[in-house]
């Protein structure tokens, strides 16, 4: 069986989709549509900016979020997912390229979030660490026991945890993790606590646009970041997309649910090649594979 998987922020590169636009009529009319849908003529930043430029925020979330849509798109009759997922942001993708959401309101709903997260990481220093080389179980256990705000944000494969909260807090529970035996605790350079209880604002903000949205029935199951199974009610899919900027994202146990439900072959859209590693450090035996544009699109 075929999935396909949508990588999140931070996959983002200077020139990204340029191939895209200019292969693909197809692309171009999405690119063209989305500079209208946004305001702001995001193309020139994808294709021409510095990696600086891409990293701000309403920039970053839309950007990595076209890339891969546009690219499923330019499919054609070759995209034919049995299941899909997203990491994070990548499942707004995933949501469109199943058919829940429709282009225009996938990357409207991408832009109000990535707004409604900016906002909520101005209102209190905020940061994530990756920690390496220890138990899932352990790294849950010292932030339980870590004073203020820190939780376990992304679990993105086996013995690859990434943490989420106050900045103290967060320095405090990584001096603890090495003293646990981790082999790296790396505070990252991101601007606040994604998928922790300090996002709330944004969930908020988000949840009303998301209840305000047409959601279809799906073409294929996705397994969604916070449950980690497969789902293909609109309503439960809502719920579960409200919920996901506070939630952790369970990718490790969404790709390992995907392998038991008859998943082969993974197949990432869009920029880079971060999933296909995580997948095969969760399970070696799966092909992976990058999705690429088609001549004849």
């Amino acid at each position: 069986m075929n999935a396909y998987i949508f990588p999140g922020q931070g996959a983002q590169f200077s020139g990204m989709g340029l191939d895209l636009y200019e292969n693909s009529p197809l692309a171009q009319e999405y690119f063209e549509k989305a500079n209208i849908i946004l305001g702001f003529p995001i193309t020139d930043i994808m294709f021409e900016g510095s990696a600086e430029d891409l990293k701000e925020t309403k920039v970053t979330q839309p950007a990595i979020f076209l890339h891969s849509v546009i690219l499923a798109k330019t499919l054609g009759d070759h995209f034919k997912p049995d299941m899909v997922a997203g990491h994070s942001l990548g499942e707004f993708s995933a949501l469109v390229a199943n058919g829940t959401l429709n282009f225009e309101d996938g990357l409207t709903l991408v832009s109000q979030r990535a707004q409604a997260m900016q906002k909520a990481c101005e209102l209190q220093p905020s940061t994530m660490a990756a920690v390496l080389g220890l138990e899932d179980d352990i790294v849950e256990k010292v932030c339980a026991t870590t004073d203020g705000i820190v939780v376990a944000a992304n679990y993105n494969c086996p013995g690859q945890l990434v943490i989420s909260g106050e900045v103290d807090a967060i320095n405090r529970a990584c001096e603890t993790l090495k003293e646990e035996g981790a082999r790296r605790a790396l505070v990252l350079p991101v601007g606040g606590a994604f998928h922790s209880p300090l996002m709330e604002p944004a969930r908020e903000e988000l949840a009303a646009a998301i209840e305000n949205t047409l959601f279809n029935k799906p073409n294929c199951p996705i397994y969604q970041n916070v449950t980690a199974s497969a789902v293909i009610d609109e309503n439960e899919i809502k719920a579960n997309l409200i919920s996901q900027l506070t939630a952790p994202v369970r990718w490790t146990q969404s790709v390992q649910q995907m392998i038991a439900d008859g998943a082969t072959h993974f197949t990432e859209v869009g920029p880079g090649k971060v999933l296909q590693g995580l997948v095969k450090k969760i399970n070696r035996d799966t092909e992976t594979a990058s999705a690429t544009l088609e001549s004849n699109a």
